[in-house]
């Protein structure tokens, strides 16, 4: 594997039916042509992905949404111009030219135009759709730094395109448009006030799994270490009734909370949500480099971001089936 800020050898690369990871303003990606099926399919394998699940195509430009939609509604229209280029996926009905394996054989597709030079600079070079789900093994911690890629998948990816860091830091808002009301399936970088305030309606959360999309299992994110969700106030006593285990314990907070005994490891999570987005990710890693065992964390307020973070936290919580 090779990495570097080399565009076009990345677009040799893609056109090749290869495998390309680049940097978003959400996390990195995992790329392939998105009208290449044998080339998605390689993410898939690389992921260990079960097929089925559905990819997000990314593209450079906001007036190319109808060439892979149709029948697109005024309504996708008013959140692509206000939000993209930006941390914000669409569901619309696909057009013919995107294969199945993308969509998981659905008549619907997650559309997206980022918003990271560098993934810009990519898909204008490039000329069409990327397929990228994000470039970690599945259900574990989304990468945000090459280094985080190279570690998760190794020789699996032919070129890791480097960038400036991944601002946002969690995934795009997915918004499903293909239904009679619009619904977010996956809380992300757009918050739930922002496209509520440009559709002027409500926008409700529906993370059930009904509409298959993508960060839709009970359990993702997570880390190797076990993530236990507790209230802030009681930190200290689960976090010593796992030492007592014989656990090696560490716990997430902020630092005007920290009132763990001095024998248990805290790490200390930044105030604002919008940084607690940006680190969440690298610090659920560096606590599996650490060799924690679990993880204790309290959820934050569901408003804003804090709506994602917490949907990330409880999924990195979630029951383990492997």
């Amino acid at each position: 594997m090779h990495q570097g800020h080399d565009i076009p050898h990345a677009v040799e690369v893609l056109r090749a039916g290869s495998l390309v990871a680049f940097p978003t303003e959400t996390v990195y990606g995992l790329g392939a042509d998105a009208e290449n099926a044998t080339a998605v399919y390689r993410i898939f394998a690389a992921k260990g992905r079960p097929l089925g699940h559905p990819l997000i195509v990314h593209f450079a430009e906001v007036a190319s949404l109808g060439a892979w939609a149709k029948d697109v509604p005024g309504l996708a229209w008013r959140l692509a111009e206000r939000f993209w280029p930006g941390p914000l996926t669409l569901i619309l009905r696909r057009q013919v030219r995107i294969p199945d394996i993308v969509t998981g054989g659905l008549e619907t597709v997650g559309l997206r135009v980022p918003s990271h030079p560098t993934a810009r600079a990519l898909l204008r070079a490039f000329g069409g759709g990327v397929a990228a789900p994000s470039a970690n093994r599945f259900g574990r911690v989304s990468p945000t730094t090459a280094a985080d890629v190279q570690e998760e998948l190794g020789p699996a990816v032919q070129y890791i395109l480097t960038g400036d860091p991944c601002e946002v830091g969690l995934e795009s808002t997915i918004v499903n448009l293909s239904a009679a009301e619009p619904a977010i399936l996956r809380p992300g970088g757009v918050t739930q006030e922002a496209l509520q305030e440009v559709l002027e309606r409500p926008v409700p959360v529906r993370t059930d799994g009904r509409v298959r999309s993508p960060g839709q299992l009970a359990s993702h994110y997570a880390p190797r270490a076990r993530v236990v969700l507790v209230p802030a106030p009681t930190l200290a006593a689960q976090a010593a009734a796992l030492q007592a285990q014989g656990l090696r314990v560490a716990v997430l907070t902020p630092p005007e909370q920290n009132t763990v005994p001095p024998d248990v490891t805290a790490l200390a999570l930044p105030d604002t949500p919008e940084e607690l987005a940006r680190v969440l990710y690298a610090t659920l890693r560096e606590i599996d480099r650490q060799g924690f065992d679990a993880v204790l964390v309290s959820l934050p307020p569901e408003a804003g971001l804090g709506l994602a973070i917490a949907d990330r936290l409880r999924r990195a919580a979630g029951p383990r089936h492997a």
